[in-house]
């Protein structure tokens, strides 16, 4: 009987890729994982570039396979894992990634590859009908339409890892039905954001943005490419995006409300007149629990709030002059396919562009907006076309940086 009731508990340890485990939202996962060996195992860790960290993560958590994205690195990475005596297989390449997001023994992938890099390799779990944890928003702004088709046609499970994702998921009713807000008696999504650190910078000052500043988000502890996307609010648009693909709507049904205190995560308001709020600490630990243990839910290491020590909760419009990425995405979203893997795609390299002092703030969204301007509608019909989309746009947005460089050039000099 003893053994039985061992066997059973085994069965119930799932196993899990984590795609991304060096970045903010997989050290949040191991986290989380680690506070709960009974539930859960590690298959897979896969990172970029940061063998060390990695190295560290699999000490920890034991995983039977680790995959470093830059196949450059990896004797480099085989060496330091075989001096350390771990018995995990290294891997290395676009093909182990793809392999360790499907393999049949995985029951959970979470999905936390930052951009576009992101995409195939969520896009295999998802062919897979693996529960996919989504925290790589960049597949739906990419491939929404194919994407939601892949995970129907091969029963995988989406449960949103952004926090105002998650909010909403939690806030809408258990019978919800895609696409269908009246019929379960709603009639708006209200999706918060802080407004990022600039909130109150005066206009004038923002072309003066340094990547330090534009980096240190008041609230959340994010990546540097995330955090400079939360700064221009681009980050917002993304999720407006994603909103609309992950749970069937229209741009009307959105509306994006700033709260600087990013207590509430958004809202569901209700054709009563009831909004429903999601309301935790910013930590992504609390998304990623409930999501790992849905329809369950399980301690996360997240402290919960004391409302004895809450101020005030205040909301605002955002400004279009303050946040242009966020008009944009909204009218990229509208326009359809193309124009969002085209912003996405200009927006990461404007993005990597101003990090690394090419571009000022300002001229993120000057980017953006001008390779919006520059593609042509076309149709996406399959992963290849919106590949080659992407492709083009980063190409574009380029040239349209050296451009630009050249002119701040002649401006210095003049």
């Amino acid at each position: 009987m003893q053994q039985e009731t061992q066997q059973e508990t085994q069965q119930k340890v799932q196993k899990i890729s984590i795609l991304g485990a060096t970045g903010s939202i997989g050290k949040s996962t191991i986290d989380v994982i680690t506070r709960h060996p009974e539930r859960f195992s590690v298959f897979a860790l896969t990172a970029n570039t940061n063998i060390e960290l990695l190295l560290q993560q699999s000490l920890i958590c034991s995983p039977e396979y680790v995959v470093i994205a830059d196949p450059q690195l990896f004797q480099h990475a085989k060496k330091l894992f075989a001096e350390q005596k771990l018995s995990c297989e290294v891997l290395a390449g676009h093909e182990a990634l793809l392999q360790v997001a499907s393999a049949e023994d995985v029951d959970i992938v979470m999905a936390a590859i930052v951009g576009g890099a992101g995409l195939l390799p969520t896009l295999a779990a998802v062919n897979a009908g693996k529960k996919v944890l989504l925290a790589n928003k960049e597949s739906l702004v990419m491939s929404g339409e194919l994407f939601i088709q892949a995970a129907n046609q091969h029963h995988a499970q989406l449960l949103p890892i952004d926090s105002e994702h998650n909010a909403i998921f939690q806030c809408l009713p258990k019978d919800f039905k895609y696409g269908e807000l009246c019929s379960s008696g709603i009639s708006k999504i209200l999706l918060t954001g802080s407004g990022g650190p600039f909130l109150n910078k005066p206009l004038s000052e923002l072309h003066q943005v340094t990547p330090d500043q534009a980096c240190a988000h008041p609230n959340w502890d994010m990546g540097r490419k995330i955090s400079v996307d939360s700064a221009t609010m681009m980050n917002k648009g993304l999720e407006f995006i994603e909103a609309r693909w992950l749970f069937g709507l229209k741009a009307c049904d959105i509306e994006v409300v700033l709260h600087p205190q990013s207590i509430i995560h958004s809202m569901v308001q209700y054709l009563d007149g009831s909004v429903l709020a999601q309301m935790g600490n910013p930590d992504m630990r609390t998304p990623i629990a409930h999501a790992l243990a849905y329809p369950q839910r399980i301690e996360s290491g997240v402290a919960p709030l004391d409302f004895k020590q809450l101020a005030d909760f205040s909301f605002t419009e955002p400004e279009s002059a303050r946040y242009p990425n966020l008009d944009l995405a909204m009218q990229a979203s509208n326009a359809g396919q193309y124009a969002t893997t085209t912003l996405n795609a200009a927006n990461e390299v404007a993005v990597d562009a101003f990090l690394s002092g090419q571009l000022g703030f300002m001229q993120i969204a000057q980017v953006n907006e001008e390779c919006l301007q520059r593609t042509l509608n076309h149709n996406l019909g399959n992963i290849e076309a919106v590949l080659e989309c992407d492709r083009r746009a980063r190409s574009l947005s380029a040239n349209i940086i050296d451009s630009l460089c050249r002119s701040n050039n002649r401006k210095v000099g003049s």
